[in-house]
């Protein structure tokens, strides 16, 4: 094929970052443990954007912006929430560079230090909750339903491209509420607009839970989070929403007068994906070939392969193609036709199975005297001749089935890969093989984080609309009693 990519079976880890630079999708950057989008792998992102942020308006929510730097102070208001981020914390000391007078270069001014130390925005939560205090002073100002996208810095010291990244492209959704009631019911609907998206566009089974204390976010009373079974058995957090309490409200002093004109701290929620779905796409679908796109989040559906020895030929295929194009774009469809001269077809068809096309159609002489194009499916490798007449309907379908057939796929590997385990040995011996394993569990912190400390392995969520379990049983670990199994699994 065109750009050789390393097997699945044989490194995993290598396979994943062949197809993120080999498909196109990103690359590193000069900027340690930052990354470039590339236009295609931004196509993609651009996608999901669009179609979140029109579920998003349906619930009546509205695109706002925020600063990208927060006042160091804003940050020791909530001690959870601080403590959670501190060490991934990238602040701003000065705002003036110098030349050095010693000749040695460029240097940071020591004239220009700041007052107040800047923190470079991890969550946006605390210079929200700041202007949300001049926002509200009665109920009738409530809710407030506010989405930003965004970027933020995280300084991890081990990245890996889409998956974890020092700065990376998301969306944060933060609501007030006057209500616990309707906060909560607000962080739950946001995770279902999340599951929703995730099973119907990105073609992934996801399960719906709520986090444990250990792996809530910082801050919150209740972390709601969909989770996602890689192809090699590890979990991925694909999606979170948390229910807030008065927690920030009561940091930033923001209150309201009730319809009884009593004064009431306000009830919050925070929720957000990132482009480490972009990850979740590849590794849910992805083979030996390259990317499988789900026609729903594909920036191209359908491309064209022209095949021709003359000019005349060449014409009259272009202009078949460009008669397709104009028919399947009219019924929504996006459409590429590649026609670079510079390029074999063979070399050309391996191009577009790594990028993960759903759809390749090539027609050559023969197809259009008969009235024929050949179609090949991405994500069964499949071809078939099928006659030009009609053919706009046929896509529409197959690209419906290809939807359904890459979801059910990944949802039977899930099926066979979830399991109860009862016996702390066998969950030690099955848990690194990539398994998602349903355990009893007592409820404590001790025991999680010794079981943490012990396999790697963490609770990915208590489930609440898939494999939920609720039986009397003993904890895997510590054999106290338990009254549900919850989802343990390693984790990206």
């Amino acid at each position: 094929m065109a750009k050789e990519v390393t097997k699945r079976s044989e490194n995993y880890s290598q396979w994943y970052n062949d197809l993120v630079v080999k498909a196109d999708l990103a690359e590193q950057s000069a900027v340690r443990g930052c990354m470039v989008i590339k236009p295609y792998g931004y196509a993609i992102w651009e996608k999901m954007q669009r179609v979140l942020d029109d579920a998003f308006k349906k619930t009546g929510v509205q695109n706002a912006y925020f600063p990208l730097f927060i006042p160091k102070s804003f940050f020791s208001r909530e001690a959870e929430h601080v403590a959670g981020f501190a060490k991934e914390c990238a602040v701003v000391t000065h705002h003036r560079l110098m030349n050095d007078p010693n000749g040695n270069g460029v240097v940071v001014d020591p004239s220009a230090k700041l007052e107040e130390e800047l923190i470079v925005r991890p969550t946006s939560e605390t210079i929200i909750w700041n202007t949300y205090k001049n926002w509200i002073t009665s109920w009738r100002d409530l809710p407030i339903l506010c989405n930003q996208w965004c970027n933020v810095v995280r300084w991890e010291m081990r990245t890996r491209l889409f998956l974890r990244t020092a700065e990376f492209l998301w969306q944060e959704g933060h609501t007030a509420h006057a209500t616990a009631a309707e906060a909560e019911a607000k962080a739950n609907e946001m995770v279902h607009v999340y599951a929703d998206f995730a099973r119907n566009v990105m073609a992934l089974p996801v399960i719906i839970g709520h986090k444990s204390p250990n792996e809530r976010f910082a801050g919150a009373i209740d972390t709601l989070t969909i989770e996602a079974m890689m192809q090699d058995g590890k979990a991925l957090q694909a999606g979170t929403s948390h229910f807030l309490g008065q927690n920030f409200a009561k940091s930033f002093d923001v209150t309201f007068t009730n319809k009884e004109g009593q004064q009431e701290y306000v009830w919050a929620t925070s929720w957000g994906v990132s482009t480490r779905l972009m990850g979740a796409l590849i590794m849910a679908h992805g083979d030996d070939n390259g990317l499988v796109l789900p026609p729903a989040i594909a920036p191209i559906q359908v491309v064209m392969v022209p095949i021709y020895k003359t000019d005349e030929e060449h014409n009259a295929i272009l202009d078949k193609m460009y008669e397709l194009k104009k028919n399947l774009e009219a019924k929504g469809h996006s459409v590429k036709i590649d026609d670079r001269d510079t390029l074999r077809p063979g070399f050309k068809f391996a191009e577009w199975e790594l990028k993960g096309v759903p759809v390749r159609f090539a027609m050559g002489p023969r197809d259009l005297q008969n009235g024929t194009v050949e179609v090949a499916r991405r994500d069964t490798l499949t071809k078939e001749t099928m006659p030009l007449e009609g053919i706009e309907n046929k896509i529409e379908g197959l690209l419906d089935d290809i939807q359904k057939t890459i979801y059910q796929k990944a949802f039977d590997f899930r099926a066979q890969n979830v399991e109860k385990c009862d016996d702390w040995e066998e969950f030690k011996a099955k848990i690194g093989t990539g398994k998602f394993l349903l355990c009893h569990w007592d409820g404590t912190a001790e025991t999680e984080q010794a079981i943490k400390d012990a396999t790697k392995a963490t609770i990915r969520c208590i489930p609440v609309d898939s494999f939920v379990c609720e039986e009397e049983g003993k904890d895997i670990f510590s054999g106290k009693p338990s009254h549900k199994r919850v989802v343990f699994a390693i984790s990206y």
